[in-house]
């Protein structure tokens, strides 16, 4: 069975306090690579954050997103892998001077840390918790995560073959664990014998059944994933707004127009002279007057 295109299948364990989420990414990954040149191992890693996100924005129970960072002072000096509510997934990586060879993650990303930070959508009360990043893979660094933010005992892996990337979890619930005790250390062990290959190479069903064709498990319908940016002239106009008219009008001065472009999907933005006389004064901050000699 092949497996599902861009989707996210939920899935728990009957009568136990274990679920279990698989995640596979085909033309959200393309989509993504597609718009920057990585080197084989880089680009691996940014399927593995996409797929990463992907899985743990599913604790949102509001609208807004979960951002995956990883930073240091390496060859890999920032990747950000994000996923809203609604599985929209983008991510980017920046790159330093050094090479990129196929070393373990705290290498490539020396002296880095792991940030999850979570954004509501109408709220200004974000969360993030941060920790060194120490492990050799990025699954090993998000279980640190959640080890040491003392939440929910959770295990992941992850795969990126630079064309597919995939990603199973699997998270004891809280409160009592009904009338299976033992459901979690046997989901643990079970999900431990995924293969790279076979997170990529076959369907969810598959994958599912045969890691846990002995339980009782209940398979939720999947939801589509995708690429999606939200990046707009609205929200770079409020960036502007906070730089302030007299830092605006310097760039204008300099250059003629003031330009950005979205590091995740490549879009470009312009305002010129008129735009941001307009987008001072309607956006409720007055330029400064001429002073009066």
């Amino acid at each position: 069975m092949q497996p599902e295109s861009d989707s996210l299948h939920r899935f728990v364990f009957e009568h136990a306090n274990v679920r279990g989420e698989l995640i596979q990414l085909d033309s959200t990954l393309s989509e993504v690579l597609g718009r920057r040149t990585y080197p084989d191992p880089v680009a691996r890693l940014v399927g593995e954050a996409l797929a990463a996100a992907g899985l743990l924005s599913s604790i949102l129970k509001f609208k807004g997103s979960l951002i995956l960072q990883i930073q240091g002072q390496g060859a890999l000096r920032m990747l950000v892998a994000s996923a809203s509510h609604e599985q929209d997934v983008r991510a980017v990586a920046r790159l330093g001077e050094e090479e990129i060879t196929d070393a373990p993650l705290r290498e490539l990303c020396d002296n880095g840390y792991l940030a999850i930070t979570i954004d509501p959508e109408d709220s200004d009360d974000r969360y993030q918790g941060i920790v060194p990043l120490e492990a050799e893979r990025l699954n090993a660094a998000v279980e640190a995560y959640f080890d040491q933010s003392e939440q929910l005992p959770t295990r992941v892996w992850l795969a990126c073959d630079g064309e597919r990337a995939a990603g199973l979890l699997m998270q004891r619930l809280p409160g009592d664990a009904g009338e299976d005790a033992d459901a979690w250390n046997r989901a643990e062990h079970l999900a431990s014998t995924i293969t790279e290959d076979e997170l990529l190479r076959l369907g969810a069903r598959e994958i599912i059944g045969r890691l846990f064709h002995e339980e009782d498990i209940r398979l939720f319908e999947p939801s589509g994933v995708r690429f999606h940016c939200h990046c707009s002239r609205e929200r770079l106009a409020g960036v502007l707004q906070g730089l302030g008219y007299a830092e605006a009008k310097d760039v204008l001065d300099e250059q003629g127009q003031i330009e950005a472009t979205c590091e995740f999907c490549g879009t470009t933005y312009r305002f010129d002279p008129v735009d941001v006389e307009q987008l001072f004064s309607e956006g409720g901050i007055e330029p400064p007057r001429p002073t009066q000699h």
